[in-house]
């Protein structure tokens, strides 16, 4: 899972089976400082997130294993609208140093 801010929307007339009724948001993966942290991805929503907001993301499978009565394919999916969050100042530091190593390469 990482934390994201929803920077956008996707519409698509056309979707597979089992996509019908999810919404498409693109994310933008952030640190814990409000550093952008990788490459924007398209995660799908069924929770209400919007513009603006902060969300966790799951990626992979454990995205898909939300649709127990379906197949769906899909790589991400928003599970959590973030309130608020703390984090020592040492742990951003590892973390955000972390994750942009991990996404710029």
């Amino acid at each position: 899972m990482f934390l994201g801010k929803v920077i956008g929307s996707v519409w698509a007339t056309q979707k597979e089976v089992g996509m019908d009724n999810l919404k498409l948001l693109v994310i933008q993966p952030m640190d814990f400082q409000d550093s952008e942290a990788g490459t924007p991805i398209i995660a799908a929503d069924r929770i209400g997130a919007g513009v603006g907001e902060n969300v966790i993301v799951s990626r992979g499978s454990p995205a898909r294993t939300l649709f127990t009565d379906r197949k769906v394919p899909i790589d991400a999916m928003i599970v959590g609208i973030v309130d608020s969050y703390e984090v020592s100042q040492v742990a951003q530091e590892t973390e955000g140093n972390a994750w942009k190593k991990r996404n710029s390469e």
